[in-house]
């Protein structure tokens, strides 16, 4: 079966890549195991978290590109970046959309009792991002053990109470399965009720990031509208059902606009010729079948993904046998402190590639004509460090296609 693009991974890279293909007009094929680290970690959308205090985004970005040569940002520029950023927002209509919070970064509170520098945060926490000491109400369940109300509380200088929720009192609550509860109106009216007779005095109520998977906004003004106060979401322990969400939503719309998804299964082999990419294999025992198209970008992820592998000397990328900067020994691979300065060696690990998000060689030639690089398995970023992990995915998953269609 032939399409005009296809993009390996289905992380928050591969998926911005399948829409900016598919807005084009473009037949286009998306494959993958599974979502990425949507699931794991996002919550929020971070651009630059180390912005200097009263610097405006898009300044940011421009001292950030004059400073960093190798940077993916550099490579894509900021206009193209603001661009990438928009499509996102786009797909996230009101009532549940994305915003920023202010020309710069918000701070938004996590389940440790920090704050945490975002650009763009869901309309679910926006009431959480201005939070002060001793203003809100904690809330957490008894048997959910991926947050716990009183440690953040005790940061916060604000009370904590846990519900019991009689029916699963002897039972492990998930995030997934307190997420589907959110959705039914007996479930809120019920943990409503016991919420507002605990109330004394505070004007915002914190959940735990799991107020529904299809319909958060609509939960979090049902419990307002109980409460009387202002309610929040506050970033977890993974599973990110705000990361589903936004998975789920791409994937709502790109099927829509005619996108193929094939997620189960990873890509098994590219067959290369003459500097060209000819066709990939996914191999489903006992069955293998064979794609082919006239662009295909590679957004794979670093290590979680499986975008890059280690053995006992070497980083290298599994699939079309790139060439990966990294250190230049193990030994380099990790520093003697955790959360040394600088960071570990092996988080700089990545693909080089040319201002079109191509891979190069040692002279910067682009080694495959029609394969392009999108998303974290990128060299010359740390973007846990940085706070840049979904600005990188979306901005170079956008470019990358729209290198590759043009």
């Amino acid at each position: 079966m032939h399409y005009d693009l296809i993009v390996i991974g289905m992380g928050l890279s591969g998926l911005m890549a399948a829409k900016t293909a598919a807005e084009a007009g473009k037949r286009v094929l998306i494959i993958g195991k599974g979502i990425g680290t949507l699931s794991v970690f996002s919550n929020t959308i971070d651009v630059l978290g180390h912005l200097p205090e009263a610097t405006g985004m898009s300044e940011g970005l421009s001292r950030w590109i004059d400073a960093h040569p190798e940077h993916p940002y550099t490579k894509i520029g900021r206009e193209r970046i603001e661009e990438a950023l928009s499509s996102f927002l786009s797909l996230f209509p009101s009532p549940y959309s994305f915003h920023a919070v202010g020309e710069g970064n918000c701070q938004v509170p996590t389940g440790a009792g920090t704050l945490r520098p975002t650009r763009y945060i869901p309309v679910t926490m926006t009431a959480g991002a201005s939070l002060k000491n001793g203003d809100p109400l904690i809330i957490g369940f008894n048997g959910f053990k991926d947050f716990y109300p009183g440690y953040m509380a005790d940061h916060f200088q604000c009370r904590s109470i846990v519900l019991s929720l009689p029916e699963l009192s002897h039972q492990e609550i998930t995030a997934t399965a307190l997420a589907r509860w959110m959705e039914r109106e007996s479930f809120r009216e019920k943990i409503g009720k016991e919420i507002k007779k605990q109330l004394k005095g505070e004007t915002r109520v914190g959940f735990p990031a799991v107020l529904g998977m299809k319909g958060p906004f609509q939960v979090m003004k049902a419990f307002e509208d109980i409460l009387g106060v202002k309610v929040f979401e506050i970033p977890i322990l993974p599973p990110s059902i705000p990361g589903m969400r936004i998975f789920h939503r791409f994937k709502e719309w790109l099927i829509d606009k005619g996108v193929t998804f094939q997620l189960g299964h990873s890509v098994s082999e590219a067959v290369l010729r003459e500097r060209r990419c000819e066709e990939i294999r996914v191999h489903n025992p006992p069955v293998v079948t064979s794609y082919t198209a006239d662009q295909y970008i590679l957004a794979t992820g670093r290590f979680i993904g499986g975008g890059l592998v280690a053995d006992q000397e070497r980083i290298s990328e599994p699939l079309f046998l790139l060439p990966v900067d990294q250190p230049g020994s193990r030994q380099e691979w990790f520093g003697k402190s955790f959360f040394g300065n600088p960071s570990h060696g092996i988080h700089s690990s990545g693909i080089r590639t040319d201002s079109s998000l191509r891979s190069i060689d040692e002279n910067g030639n682009p080694l495959l004509q029609n394969v392009w690089i999108a998303g974290s398995i990128l060299s010359g970023h740390h973007s846990l460090e940085e706070g840049s992990r979904e600005g990188i995915s979306i901005s170079t998953g956008y470019a990358a296609a729209r290198n590759a269609i043009k």
